[in-house]
């Protein structure tokens, strides 16, 4: 009755403001003022079951929480009622799940409940009696049943009506595949949208656009929010900028000490950099606020992981996956554990395991991908390397493994292409110039050989990296021999002195400076025959520029 005359005065000045013969103004604030009575009635019926069935189901007492709520017809009591029956469902698989399988086993496990959930949630939405959080729940249950193109469009209507609950963004984000599907939904015009469009962004591997867009929510007023500072390092994250990450993540914990989201990415970044002492201190710290968190778990096991206890590193993550079975960043890593436990089965299992989680995953389809490699299966190889590479056409990496894939499988023009293609967008590990050398020598393209190998030597000497590196060696040998053949005698010179600095190649340099002398002494090679062909014909033979070493030391 209280909250029904403040609705009164509340309503009163939009019926004064229109004339009461206006019949059409008339009947709808009518409408509107039943409509509003009716569900403060609703909600005043149901307000002792809905208190009753909140208590327990905060106790996690959800069968009870749900047979209290039967026959409520508000909205609030109604979504209570279902997403009950549907976390007792999810409390049953977990519970019939056999201990002794572990958390890879959790998928054969199906919630009993869905279909009915479903059934009766289809109802209620052909007649469109669902509220915003009912439709969230409808779009889960949709998405359990892997019906994922209709959960798309219920999550689009539940943003639309009720635009501020983010956890209906974050399950749209997790069924979006590509940009091309993203510009095509037809989303609510909010602020809120501003935040999902650059987390789609991060997660589509778009990290200028996210970037750019997280700025402008700097500039709109969030310049002290800690969300948008740790997005931007997991952005920086994905693109490899680890020392952009790490400076902030590193004011993220100066400006919120406590907290624990997004730590275990700032744990991977520790790993990467071999920074023992401090991915420590993170996993202590983390232990003191609360080691019952995803995160913690993550985070001891890169420590232990780092320290090369495999066996407890795979346990953590485990326990991370006990509390969230739906960890992206958990599943993965287990898979690269077991990977350096030479455990390839359980491996792919938790890699897969991670793609069902989310589909845009490249570290666990490329981390599928080197399982089978070890394996010898290489086009298993290829299927799943085409997939990372797909998620991260710019990243060398994915590219050396298609090259190196493509290789095994003798198609060496797609091989030659991808080695290429490596090293124009930047050769992380310097391994593609190297790789594209070694194939054409296998296909006797000496030149062609010589010139990548030449690019190589060079790329590593203007890095100021050590020479000591394994491979350079292996390019001054063939140098050394291609020039030798080519009667390029001071070049040869010049790269069988260089194989002298290095241990494997001393005895092979050595031997071409014998060579050389014999040569020079037997006779003085003709400035003109420098140039010669090689073959008897008189088809040009295409040579490459000598290489020039003066300017560089070891």
């Amino acid at each position: 009755p209280i909250k029904q005359q403040k609705l009164l005065i509340s309503i009163q000045p939009y019926v004064d403001k229109h004339d009461l013969d206006d019949r059409e103004h008339s009947l709808s604030c009518l409408c509107l003022l039943f409509l509003c009575l009716s569900h403060i009635q609703e909600d005043a019926q149901d307000l002792d079951a809905l208190a009753l069935a909140k208590s327990y189901f905060d106790l996690k007492e959800y069968d009870r929480a749900a047979y209290f709520l039967r026959g409520c017809r508000s909205h609030k009591a109604y979504f209570l009622y279902m997403y009950s029956r549907y976390l007792s469902g999810e409390k049953k698989k977990d519970d019939e799940t056999v201990d002794s399988l572990g958390p890879l086993e959790k998928g054969q496990v199906r919630n009993e409940a869905l279909r009915e959930l479903r059934v009766e949630l289809s109802k209620k939405h052909s007649a469109g009696e669902l509220d915003g959080f009912t439709l969230y729940l409808y779009g889960v249950v949709l998405r359990k049943l892997d019906l994922l193109k209709e959960a798309v469009d219920v999550f689009v209507e539940a943003t639309h009506a009720l635009p501020l609950h983010w956890g209906a963004w974050l399950e749209l984000c997790n069924l979006i595949t590509n940009i091309e599907m993203l510009k095509s939904l037809s989303l609510p015009d909010c602020w809120i949208r501003d935040f999902f469009m650059a987390h789609m962004y991060t997660e589509l591997q778009m990290i200028k656009e996210a970037l750019q867009k997280y700025q402008s929510l700097i500039e709109a007023g969030f310049s002290k929010s800690t969300y948008i500072i740790s997005q931007i390092a997991v952005a920086y994250h994905n693109i490899r900028d680890i020392d952009q990450a790490l400076a902030l993540f590193n004011e993220l914990r100066d400006q919120d000490p406590y907290r624990i989201e997004n730590m275990d990415t700032f744990s991977n970044l520790l790993y990467v950099k071999s920074m023992k002492p401090e991915l420590s201190y993170l996993a202590h710290n983390l232990v003191e606020i609360d080691k019952y968190r995803v995160e913690t778990c993550c985070v001891i096991g890169n420590y232990y992981s780092l320290r090369s206890q495999h066996e407890k590193a795979a346990l953590y993550f485990q326990r991370a996956l006990k509390l969230n079975p739906r960890c992206l960043g958990a599943w993965t890593l287990m898979g690269h554990e077991y990977m350096e436990m030479k455990n390839t089965s359980a491996a792919i299992q938790a890699y897969r395991h991670a793609v069902e989680v989310n589909k845009r995953d490249y570290r666990a389809w490329y981390g599928l991908g080197q399982t089978y490699e070890i394996l010898k299966m290489p086009f298993y190889c290829l299927y799943y390397y085409r997939k990372a590479h797909q998620l991260r056409p710019n990243d060398s990496r994915m590219l050396v493994a298609l090259g190196e894939s493509y290789e095994k499988l003798s198609q060496h023009v797609e091989a030659k292409k991808c080695y290429w293609r490596a090293y124009s967008v930047g050769d992380v590990e310097k391994m593609a110039l190297l790789k594209l050398a070694k194939l054409h020598e296998q296909l006797n393209e000496s030149d062609d050989a010589a010139q990548c190998y030449i690019i190589y030597i060079q790329d590593i000497f203007s890095c100021g990296e050590q020479l000591e590196h394994a491979e350079v060696s292996t390019a001054l040998r063939y140098l050394g021999q291609y020039y030798f053949k080519n009667k390029l005698y001071d070049e040869a010179s010049l790269c069988a002195q260089r194989c002298c600095d290095y241990n494997d190649a001393r005895e092979e340099g050595k031997a071409l400076l014998r060579q050389i002398s014999q040569v020079r002494d037997q006779a003085e090679t003709p400035s003109a025959e420098l140039f010669a062909p090689l073959s008897n014909n008189n088809t040009p033979v295409r040579r490459v520029s000598p290489l020039n070493l003066s300017s560089f030391t070891p």
